[in-house]
């Protein structure tokens, strides 16, 4: 089955690496060899194995490239001719091609007993991770009253605070003195 990706292409802007993944897993791979697993060992830890009998870790190579994990393996080819009655370990070369999820990193790797073990991990930057607010309340700690005598007219206006470091300053009240002078805002 094949599906045409092209009205993606033509409609959606940015998800053109989404599209080319689904390209890329739509082709067929070759004979599944190696075989592998892929593990979840923790909240944000990936272990992936391969079955790579046969190959030293100097025929290996592993490079991680734009969110693209490839291993390969170069067989040395023997000097010394073999008669074999049956050959079932196979010593072919081969190339595996894995896609990484943004954040996602190589933290290492070994070969242990024919099997290659690739640890990932992934790791959010900071403003990718979810963060706690806090929710304040508005209680009044306290209430300041001041007045203000400008001329023939006094003022009068009260500072509240708030806990938040923020501090609000209400409408001043006009307040006439006795020769009956009004100001109004």
């Amino acid at each position: 089955m094949t599906v045409d990706l092209s009205p993606l292409y033509r409609t959606a802007i940015g998800f053109d690496r989404l599209a080319s993944m689904l390209e890329n897993a739509n082709r067929l791979e070759s004979a599944g060899y190696p075989p592998y697993n892929i593990e979840v060992t923790g909240e944000d830890e990936y272990q992936i194995t391969m079955a790579v009998a046969g190959f030293t870790d100097d025929e290996l190579s592993i490079e991680s490239k734009q969110n693209e994990l490839t291993v390969s393996g170069e067989k040395a080819d023997s000097d010394e001719e073999s008669k074999f009655l049956h050959r079932g370990i196979a010593t072919r070369s081969f190339e595996r091609k894995f896609q990484l999820a943004d954040h996602v990193y190589v933290k290492g790797a070994h070969l242990e007993h024919g099997l290659l073990n690739i640890e990932l991990f992934r790791e959010l930057p900071e403003a990718l991770k979810p963060r706690s607010i806090s929710i304040g309340t508005r209680k009044l700690i306290e209430t300041e009253s001041y007045v203000m005598v400008r001329g023939p007219v006094t003022r009068a206006f009260s500072i509240k605070t708030y806990p938040l470091p923020r501090c609000i300053i209400t409408r001043p009240k006009t307040v006439v003195d006795s020769s009956k002078n009004s100001w109004d805002y």
